[in-house]
């Protein structure tokens, strides 16, 4: 599959997909020390979300979102990638964040959810600089 989608924070990057079956808040959702999932409700909990292509059906929660995206990327266990259903410019201010304090570019990139719903976990998944998703 080959998707353009709408880049929210720029870059190109590769991974591993990690698809999330659920929302996740960075806030709370996301321990920025060691990159796992640490809402314990949540059904990913305790999976590694750095180094892999993240792939969620939206974001949920605080705008402190952005501090803890930019602290991962300052640490380096952010995704290496975001690609998400719907459009948050809390994340994007997060990447953005850490691009300019850190110089690391976590690109995120917003696709229709028919287009995100084909994206397997465990996928390979390629973000181009010009917002194309190819698996």
């Amino acid at each position: 599959m080959i998707a353009l989608g709408r880049s929210l924070a720029p870059g190109a990057a590769r991974g591993t997909a990690l698809v999330l079956s659920e929302p996740l808040s960075l806030w709370g959702g996301m321990d920025p020390a060691t990159g796992l999932v640490s809402e314990p409700r949540h059904p990913e909990h305790g999976a590694s979300l750095a180094g892999t292509v993240l792939v969620l059906p939206s974001a949920r929660g605080s705008s402190s979102s952005a501090s803890v995206l930019a602290e991962a990327i300052r640490v380096g266990t952010a995704p290496a990638a975001i690609v998400i259903g719907e459009l948050d410019l809390i994340l994007a201010l997060g990447a953005a964040v850490g691009e300019e304090m850190y110089g690391t570019q976590v690109p995120i990139v917003v696709l229709a959810p028919a287009d995100l719903a084909q994206i397997a976990n465990g996928a390979a998944v390629e973000i181009g600089s010009d917002g194309t998703v190819t698996v």
